[in-house]
């Protein structure tokens, strides 16, 4: 049935197409009954992880991109998900770069998207999550993920991150920054140890203030690139060690057409998390990201040292079923 949904979804522009989904999915979620169906078609076995205290009924998660503006919570969570991460999102509201901005590159199963932070903007998006939170429908642990706004210059990249931070953390049960999307100009330089360090620690001390409804370490994650060097990761995992309480490991790979993600992704994506993982303590969780189409694929990142993992491009090729079918084939 898919098979036929994306050929007809593929006549239009990527973007187009991504857009027609978020307003279906959008409508249909909010018929009950619906959700019920869709949830017990898309029922897999449990595969249950612990991590940061928080339980995950399956490792596999939807990568931030996908629910930019936290729009498809319920509906991505009765397709069977183990975990949520929406946005990116930014301080103030942002149209991202000129369209056409999301390229297929089908022979590769790969996208290229240089989007640039497009998103509603944080107090609009506090609100959609504190609906979904107040609301009585199943909900798998929330990540969102936090970047800055186009035009903040790095030396108040940290204030930005920071006070963003402090609009959406109340709903998330954990929050991932991210310094490594090669759409926003300088954005990489956040990764070099002396910038990720000031961000890290005036984030951590808005956490630090905050009360939550919920009790718990409420995680802060760093998403850092694929395209670093050995010396680089170590130079990260110094800092974020230290001052994260995890990594997601990768962001879409630079081109000079935008990033690219899918498939050429996944071998540079793994070897990511092997060195992050020999950089780390052994029990430092990472989740990985890049190219999983399979349940090898996924496999392979686990075995690299991945806790849990996240789909984007393969959910776009796979289809709907895909969170499920991994989920049973880890089982």
């Amino acid at each position: 049935m898919y098979s036929l949904i994306r050929r007809l979804l593929f006549l239009l522009d990527a973007e187009a197409a991504h857009d027609l989904t978020v307003a279906q999915m959008t409508r249909l979620q909010q018929i009950p009954l619906v959700l019920r169906v869709i949830a017990r078609l898309c029922r897999a076995p449990r595969v249950p992880r612990r991590v940061w205290d928080l339980r995950f009924d399956s490792p596999i998660g939807i990568a931030a991109g996908f629910d930019k503006n936290a729009l498809m919570m319920p509906f991505l969570a009765a397709l069977g998900f183990g975990f949520l991460e929406v946005g990116t999102v930014t301080l103030h509201p942002q149209p991202g770069n000129p369209r056409p901005r999301i390229f297929r590159d089908s022979d590769r199963g790969a996208l290229i998207n240089r989007l640039g932070f497009n998103n509603d903007g944080a107090d609009a998006i506090a609100e959609r999550l504190q609906r979904w939170r107040e609301s009585d429908s199943p909900q798998p642990p929330l990540f969102v993920n936090v970047g800055k706004n186009r035009d903040v210059p790095l030396d108040r990249a940290a204030d930005s991150y920071a006070h963003c931070y402090l609009r959406v953390a109340r709903w998330a049960d954990g929050c991932v920054l991210n310094v490594s999307s090669p759409n926003t100009p300088a954005l990489r330089e956040l990764q070099r140890p002396e910038h990720l360090e000031v961000v890290l620690r005036l984030v951590r001390s808005m956490r630090d203030q905050m009360v939550f409804p919920s009790e718990g370490l409420h995680p802060l994650l760093v998403k850092i690139a694929p395209d670093l060097d050995a010396t680089q990761l170590r130079e990260i995992c110094e800092v974020c060690t230290t001052l994260a309480d995890g990594l997601v490991c990768t962001n879409t790979s630079a081109t000079e057409q935008g990033g690219i993600s899918g498939r050429p992704l996944f071998g540079p994506s793994t070897a990511v998390i092997r060195e992050v993982r020999a950089s780390s303590s052994p029990d430092y969780p990472l989740i990985g990201v890049g190219g999983i189409f399979t349940a090898a694929d996924a496999q392979e990142k686990l075995t690299a040292g991945a806790n849990l993992v996240q789909i984007y491009t393969g959910f776009v090729y796979e289809g709907p079923a895909l969170p499920a079918r991994l989920a049973r084939a880890l089982a």
